[in-house]
């Protein structure tokens, strides 16, 4: 089986935002890039991610002044990780336990890369059929 390491997103593409930025702008971020997810960064440390889910939940739900609420209270953390040696169906698996959609990729512990349910479901496509 293919390891999680082939399909991750590599840290050096992440998209990242400042813990301070607005939840307005950080939406704006993820529509104009495609994405579904940011990571948000306390200078040059990454201290958790920010999702579509977390957008819907935490300000759209919840009546929000998106001017005023900023990344770092509405984001996930820590961020559930992966060690890169573990498999596609071993993310699969821990994203189905955990009823998320993204996972940090780790090397020896230290982040290296995120691998999402998109992600998953592109390696899940391109398998041969019988």
């Amino acid at each position: 089986m293919v390891a999680v390491k082939s399909f991750m997103v590599p840290r050096e593409k992440f998209i990242t935002v400042e813990r301070d930025t607005d939840a307005q702008t950080a939406a704006r971020i993820m529509r104009d890039r495609g994405i579904g997810s940011l990571f948000v960064t306390n200078g040059k440390e990454i201290v958790g991610i920010l999702t579509d889910t977390d957008m819907v939940r935490r300000v759209v739900a919840a009546g929000a002044d998106t001017h005023k609420t900023t990344a770092e209270q509405i984001m996930s953390a820590p961020i559930l990780t992966i060690e890169e040696n573990k498999t596609v169906l071993d993310a699969n698996d821990l994203m189905a336990q955990t009823h998320i959609r993204h996972l940090g990729v780790t090397q020896d512990g230290k982040l290296v890369g995120m691998i999402s349910v998109r992600d998953l479901v592109v390696f899940l496509t391109n398998l041969p059929r019988k």
